[in-house]
C-alpha cells in the first residue's frame, strides 16, 4: 500500500507567528520517515509602470525574500533531524500552483491550513483550501486545529453500500490512510457510516402502514450493518470505536466526530460537474465548516487531474487612471 515520503507543506502567510499547517507536517514527516517541501506561491501583480527599477530585478527580489523567510523556518525544523527543502514560484491562482508544485516534486501528501472564516458560496468562490479539495488528485490534510497531535483519534467516514455513487475502491484508500495516520501517529483509529434508515420507496405513502415502515428500517439497518462489519473485518478498529448511524453523511460524520473527539477525519471526495457539483459542494463545505477536527481528503486512484501543467509566472500589468491592464 501508499506510504507516505513526500509532503508538500503550503505555507500562505510568511509572516505568520503561528503555522499550524507546518508543524502538523513535521509530526507527520518524522512519524512517516518522509521529507518536507514548505513551498509558497507569489500571485500579486507587478505593475510595470509603477516601479523604477527592472521588473526582473523585483520579481528576484520578492522571491529571495520570501525563500529567505522559508528557510528560516525550516532551519529550526532542521533542529529536530527533519528533511526539508523550500520552494518559492510566481505562479496563480494558488491552489493550482499547489498542485503543479505538488505533482513536481512527486507529493504523497498536500498539507494546507484552514480558511479561517465559513464559506458563503463554495461552489461559486475560488477559496483556495475549497478549491484544493475537488481539484487536487492527491490527499489535501486541511488543518484546521493549532494544537499539535498527540496520540490522536482518527476517524475515517466510509460508506460501504456506495449509495453515494462513490467508487468500490475508495473505501479501501480512506481505511488505508486511517490506519496509516493513527499507526504513525501513536493514535486510535475509528469508523463511522451513516445510511439512510428507509430507502427511497417506490409505493405510495398513504400505502405504507406503520408495521411496514417498521419493516424496512430494520431491514436497512440489519443492511447498513452487515455493510459495514464487512468493510472493517481486515481492520482493527474496536467495536467500540465503531459509528454506525442513521442520518445523512454530514449529520453522521458530525456525530461520530464528537464522540470520538477526533483530531482527525479522513473522508472521500469524487469528480463532479455542472449542478451536481455544486451540490455535492455544498454538502463537503458544510462538513469543512461545522467540523473541529483536520480533515484529510482522499480520492480515487483514477481522479481526473484538471490542473494545467504550465508555471504562469508573475503577472504583469499597465496601471492607468483607467484601471489594470496585462
Amino acid at each position: 500500500m501508499a506510504r507516505i515520503r513526500r509532503i508538500l507543506v503550503a505555507v500562505k502567510e510568511l509572516e505568520a507567528k503561528s503555522l499550524p499547517a507546518v508543524l502538523k507536517a513535521a509530526q507527520l514527516g518524522r512519524a512517516c520517515g518522509a521529507q518536507l517541501e514548505l513551498f509558497h506561491a507569489l500571485t500579486m501583480p507587478l505593475y510595470a509602470d509603477l516601479y523604477t527599477q527592472p521588473l526582473n530585478v523585483l520579481e528576484q527580489g520578492l522571491k529571495q525574500r520570501a525563500r529567505r523567510r522559508l528557510e528560516s523556518i525550516a532551519d529550526r525544523l532542521r533542529q529536530h533531524s527533519l528533511k526539508v527543502n523550500v520552494c518559492v514560484q510566481w505562479d496563480a491562482p494558488v491552489y493550482e500552483a499547489i498542485v503543479r508544485r505538488a505533482r513536481q516534486i512527486r507529493a504523497d501528501l498536500i498539507v494546507v491550513s484552514r480558511y479561517a472564516g465559513r464559506h458563503t458560496a463554495p461552489g461559486l468562490m475560488r477559496l483556495t483550501d475549497w478549491e484544493l479539495v475537488r481539484l487536487s488528485p492527491l490527499p489535501v490534510l486541511l488543518v484546521k486545529n493549532p494544537h499539535a497531535y498527540r496520540h490522536p483519534a482518527v476517524l475515517v467516514a466510509i460508506d460501504p453500500r456506495h449509495a453515494f455513487a462513490k467508487p468500490l475502491q475508495l473505501d479501501k484508500i480512506i481505511l488505508h490512510m486511517g490506519q496509516l495516520l493513527s499507526k504513525s501517529l501513536g493514535g486510535t483509529l475509528h469508523a463511522v457510516h451513516a445510511y439512510a434508515r428507509a430507502p427511497l420507496l417506490t409505493a405510495p405513502a398513504h400505502a405504507m402502514t406503520a408495521n411496514a415502515y417498521a419493516r424496512i428500517e430494520r431491514e436497512a439497518a440489519r443492511s447498513a450493518k452487515r455493510s459495514f462489519e464487512h468493510a472493517l473485518h481486515s481492520t482493527r478498529v474496536a467495536r467500540s470505536r465503531r459509528y454506525l448511524v442513521a442520518a445523512d453523511p454530514i449529520g453522521g460524520i458530525l456525530e461520530a466526530a464528537r464522540k470520538s473527539r477526533s483530531a482527525i477525519v479522513v473522508m472521500g471526495a469524487i469528480s463532479r460537474s455542472g449542478f451536481k457539483r455544486l451540490l455535492i459542494g455544498n454538502t463537503a463545505e458544510r462538513i469543512l465548516d461545522e467540523l473541529n477536527s483536520d480533515i484529510l481528503v482522499v480520492k480515487p486512484a483514477k481522479f481526473p487531474d484538471r490542473v494545467p501543467r504550465a508555471v504562469l509566472g508573475a503577472q504583469v500589468l499597465m496601471a492607468t487612471r483607467y484601471g489594470a491592464f496585462p
